[in-house]
């Protein structure tokens, strides 16, 4: 037959089967019974299927059977009836040498009649990118336990030194010379200060890594300062309220430290003379940054010049806000004293 005078059908055919040859990539066409019309040198090489077993066989009948999966026939025969004119999934082969993980793309071909209908089926092996995702899997899950286990143990320890140096204030406190009286004090700030690092690690190392859900970080942190710190939670009391907000694992820590001592410098200074009280600590969003304040009804912002510098606790959370790209503010509540820390927008140098 002159070539001009070739069926289109002949033409579609012939074109496909030259590209199944020329293909690098394991590839068969079917026909719509199912049966092998060609396959590619790279899948009769990939699946140790031998050239002779290729004209008229039927991929169910290829090598052990391993081909013969509900999953793989459904898809063909969904596609031979028009059902799906693209269908691509994974799936496990378990192949004489081991199980192989599949990307199969069933393409049909159609002439517009039965006898036209051609599947083109490309095959992917993915068995050895799978395997070294789950090991990549594998290894974030340990350090992410190993990076736990150091918060862990790092609470732990803080907390054995806060209790080293209550020990050592009890052994000054009988003493009421002047220098045993500061001695005492800087014990005081001291053991404060690691109880406060103590109880931001304790609610990291309770939290998953990543992202870190504020709501119950920030009043568990508050919970853990009430309990250690305010002996009668009728005379004074702690609240928290904080929206939706997550925060990375490094901004928590800033945000954790900046909460607490600003929970424990209002329970040291705002309510003396066993004066009743409340202490409000507020989260929540502003726009494309965030807003958090510590507000408390004592004794309000110290007016004696002597006793109104700041002291170390003042220049940390100032310090903690820079790193977060936050303005610190503080303003007389009437009554008590209101601290404020605001974040106008993501900081691009804040805590990571």
């Amino acid at each position: 037959m002159p070539a001009s005078l070739t069926p289109p059908s002949d033409i579609a055919l012939n074109l496909a089967l030259s590209l199944i040859s020329a293909s690098v990539a394991p590839v068969l066409l079917l026909d719509g019974d199912l049966s092998i019309v060609a396959a590619s040198q790279s899948f009769l090489d990939a699946f140790n299927v031998s050239p002779g077993d290729i004209p008229g066989a039927r991929l169910a009948d290829l090598g052990d059977g391993e081909w013969h999966v509900p999953q793989l026939w459904s898809s063909l025969v969904a596609a031979t009836s028009g059902g799906a004119s693209n269908r691509s999934y994974e799936m496990d082969l378990n192949a004489r040498h081991g199980v192989r993980r599949l990307i199969l793309d069933v393409q049909r071909l159609d002439h517009g009649n039965a006898d036209g209908i051609r599947l083109l089926l490309s095959i992917q092996d993915v068995t050895d990118v799978r395997a070294k995702e789950r090991q990549n899997g594998e290894l974030i899950r340990e350090k992410a336990m190993l990076v736990q286990e150091v918060q862990h143990r790092t609470a732990n320890s803080l907390q054995i030194i806060a209790s080293v140096l209550m020990q050592g204030m009890r052994t000054v406190g009988s003493d009421d010379s002047c220098a045993h009286l500061r001695s005492c004090a800087h014990l005081r700030d001291a053991h404060q200060r690691v109880l406060s690092v103590a109880a931001v690690q304790h609610q990291l190392a309770r939290s998953e890594l990543g992202d870190v859900e504020l709501r119950g970080y920030i009043t568990d942190l508050c919970r853990s300062i009430g309990d250690s710190m305010i002996r009668d939670h009728n005379q004074i009391t702690l609240g928290v309220t904080v929206d939706d907000s997550v925060a990375s694992s490094g901004q928590s820590v800033s945000i954790g430290l900046i909460v607490t001592e600003l929970v424990i410098n209002a329970l040291k200074h705002a309510f003396p003379g066993d004066r009743e009280g409340r202490i409000d600590v507020e989260y929540g969003a502003r726009g494309q940054g965030w807003v958090l304040k510590v507000r408390d009804d004592g004794v309000g912002m110290p007016t004696d010049p002597t006793t109104a510098r700041p002291g170390l606790g003042t220049g940390i959370v100032q310090a903690l806000a820079r790193q977060l790209g936050a303005v610190l503010t503080c303003t007389d509540a009437a009554p008590g004293a209101c601290i404020s820390i605001v974040c106008a927008a993501p900081s691009s140098h804040g805590a990571q």
